[in-house]
């Protein structure tokens, strides 16, 4: 018989069905085969995204990260076009193991402009999984919120003695506010043994508008994106080679002081797969390599005397590096083992030539190169194991084990100038920095231990412990300069803020522990309900201070006080507390000649707190809910989904992070579906309502900059897209 495996764990995802999401009872964690001849273990609570759920959502989604809006949990740092950072209760980017097509990527910008998931585009999205907390330790570490999994498209062979496979698609949209569009191209060709396809998309946006009718400055974008697969298979092997290339020509961030100016990434992935008697066997090695560029676009440049073209030119250059090998062994009708071996090695130079201003410009930010971050080093090998056993029909357990060695190391560095009076406080760090020992090495250990109960086809029951483990990036390790130029130019979250590094910083270690209590119908497709509370505790947690008069520069003693403006950070290792809830649901309203109804909802609360302080954690989402109403009849789909978020007034003071109103948001959309054609239409935020995310952070889209303002959401947006298959 052959199964998939399913790792336990209380994950989170959405199944989607045709245009419109619906939470499902069905869990896939891995696409692992296996030979066995045993039931798969029951899932806690729901669901994955698929190729045809993602294909529903391109109309009104460009932002892969996006995707996952609907699962409970999830919520996103909203900055580019197509670059949010996700955040899984209340943790945020680096924290969360993100996996595309098995490559750990890293964000190479001090501003995470291109994090993992803005690497692959929504056209080429075949499986995306998101896994909370208590998450098995044979899916990566070096994280502690949980985990993202984003499979391309799997490759298709014709079936045993039929003639090759032949096919494709074209998709199409326009969205009214900020005049988006784009669409994307797919085809494919196979035989039984071979297989190659190509998907190439282009995504284009103008500013956007508010509800107010206020233009979003700094919003615009454009991304192109291709990939290329090729697959063999026979006798239970399977070998797949895909390769990649995005261009970014540009993409503004709203809440950034800088924007992208160009980003090129190229990628090589190779996969091995082989089944045999014992179980299965995977390897796989990648290399990604990427070139980014941040400068100013049109409404950021400076407007003072002089500065008709205002630049201050910022490169980074990154290198991702990596292979996994692991092993599932059957061992017995009861129990199953999972062991592998994994390394990631990334480099980083970052570095920022002089300005071509004049004057004072040219005097802080010239005559030479600024060294941010040279030479830089992460390297992370690791080694897991870990075991499943079904000890019965109602109960089950996995436990696993994860060891890490990260070593971190990077070069000299040095200011634009080492002469200028106005550069003495980064003249001095520099010296210091540079005298220093800078390679740290960390030693991490991961554990998991998860129970599962299934009384009966009705419900199921889970519960465990995690200890999850993450080692600081470059960034917070490395950036060493005080001047208020260089720090404000570190730092990724959206508050206009500017930051330091310190390299003493220890790796965070959470605790995790959570619950998941899931009722559905025998066949997990008609309703279902699930509640996950949860408990985290960080111990390293690393966040921020206000950075000491010691550094010099910007660190100054009214900086330490200032409660109405942006603030000058260090980060910095404290003690933190998380916990909250999770609510999903599903139920079918009734059916009749006008087509059948089902309600579906997901409700999320977390509060985070700085235990060594008492101040609140930063960018914590508020009580939000997520309400629909789906209608079907037959090929036609059509849903009205309400958005409700509380007022965030739980803000963190050290950042001086700004509140935001409550408000209710009111989506209405359409499809139709024929066998080689779909169309589809919408309008987003009906009611055009004006409102502030509440992870938006701070409005720097425009010069002057000036601190109080947030980022308004987008005003009402009708959209339209059709999918022509072949």
């Amino acid at each position: 018989m052959v199964i998939r495996y399913r790792p336990l764990g209380a994950a989170m995802a959405l199944a989607f069905s045709g245009v419109l999401p619906a939470l499902a009872e069905t869990q896939v964690l891995d696409t692992v085969v296996v030979k066995a001849n045993r039931e798969t273990p029951l899932p806690a609570a729901a669901g994955s995204l698929d190729a045809g759920a993602v294909a529903a959502r391109r109309a009104f989604v460009s932002d892969t990260a996006q995707l996952l809006d609907d699962v409970p949990g999830m919520s996103f740092y909203n900055s580019g076009g197509v670059s949010s950072l996700p955040v899984i209760r209340g943790l945020n980017d680096d924290r969360i193991g993100i996996r595309i097509d098995g490559m750990d990527l890293t964000s190479a910008c001090g501003n995470h402009m291109n994090p993992p998931l803005s690497y692959i585009a929504p056209a080429n999205v075949g499986r995306a999984t998101v896994i909370a907390g208590i998450t098995p330790v044979s899916l990566g570490g070096d994280s502690i919120a949980g985990t993202i999994v984003i499979d391309s498209k799997a490759p298709v062979f014709a079936r045993a003695g039929e003639a090759p496979l032949y096919g494709g698609s074209i998709s199409a949209y326009y969205r009214s506010n900020g005049h988006a569009s784009g669409g994307s191209v797919a085809a494919q060709a196979a035989t039984e043994n071979l297989a190659i396809s190509y998907t190439g998309s282009i995504a284009t946006s103008d500013n956007y508008k508010s509800g107010s009718g206020t233009e979003v400055k700094s919003s615009e974008y454009e991304a192109q994106n291709h990939a290329v697969s090729f697959a063999a298979q026979g006798d239970g092997n399977l070998v797949v080679a895909n390769l990649g290339y995005q261009h970014i020509p540009y993409q503004g961030f709203p809440n950034a002081r800088m924007d992208m100016v160009n980003n090129d990434a190229f990628f090589a992935n190779l996969r091995y797969e082989g089944q045999f008697d014992w179980g299965k066997l995977e390897a796989r090695a990648y290399y990604q390599h990427t070139e980014h560029e941040m400068n100013f676009l049109a409404t950021k440049r400076y407007n003072g005397p002089g500065m008709p073209n205002s630049d201050m030119p910022m490169n980074t250059d990154g290198k991702n590096l990596g292979f996994v090998l692991k092993g599932d062994v059957m061992l017995s009708e009861r129990d199953t083992l999972r062991v592998g071996a994994e390394f990631h090695g990334f480099r980083l130079d970052d570095w920022w030539p002089p300005t071509s201003m004049t004057g004072m410009a040219a005097m802080m930010m010239g005559p030479g190169t600024f060294q941010n971050i040279n030479d830089g080093k992460r390297d992370r090998a690791g080694l897991f194991a870990e075991w499943e056993a079904r000890w019965n029909s109602q109960w089950s357990t996995l436990l696993g084990a994860r060891y890490e060695h990260v070593r971190m190391d990077t070069g000299t560095v040095q200011p634009y100038s080492l002469t200028s009076m106005m550069q003495m406080a980064d003249q001095r760090a520099a010296r210091i920095f540079n005298a220093e020992d800078r390679e740290r090495n960390d030693n991490n250990v991961d554990l998991t231990a998860l129970l599962r109960f299934t009384p009966d086809a009705n419900s199921t029951y889970e519960g465990g412990y995690a200890r999850k483990t993450r080692s600081p990036n470059l960034y917070e390790r490395y950036t060493w300069a005080p001047g208020a130029m260089a720090m404000s130019m570190n730092g990724w979250f959206g508050d206009g803020n500017g930051y330091v590094g310190d390299i003493d910083l220890k790796p965070e270690v959470a605790h995790t522990i959570s619950a998941t209590a899931s009722w559905h119908d025998a066949a997990k497709r008609e309703w279902n309900f699930a509640v996950t509370p949860y408990l985290t505790y960080v111990d390293n947690y690393i966040d921020v201070l206000r950075c000491p008069t010691s550094l010099g520069g910007a660190c100054t003693a009214a900086n330490q006080t200032v409660a109405n403006n942006f603030v000058y950070l260090q980060f910095a290792n404290q003690d933190a507390r998380l916990y909250g809830i999770d609510l999903s649901g599903r139920l079918p309203l009734g059916s009749s000649a006008f087509g059948s109804f089902t309600g579906r909802g997901v409700v999320g609360y977390v509060r985070g707190t700085n235990r060594d302080t008492g101040d609140n954690l930063y960018h914590m989402m508020p009580l939000n809910a997520k309400l629909a109403l789906d209608h079907r009849l037959e090929q036609w789909s059509n849903s009205l989904e309400f958005q409700l978020v509380a007022a965030k007034n739980d803000v963190q003071a050290v950042r001086n992070e700004l509140e935001t109103a409550g408000y209710a948001l009111v989506n209405l959309r359409t499809a139709y579906d024929w066998k080689h054609v779909r169309l589809e239409a919408g309008i987003e935020n009906l009611l055009d309502k004006n409102y502030d995310l509440p992870l938006g952070g701070a409005y720097l889209g425009e010069r002057p900059f000036a601190w109080g303002t947030g980022v308004a959401g987008m005003g009402r947006s009708a959209y339209v897209g059709m999918t022509v298959r072949f």
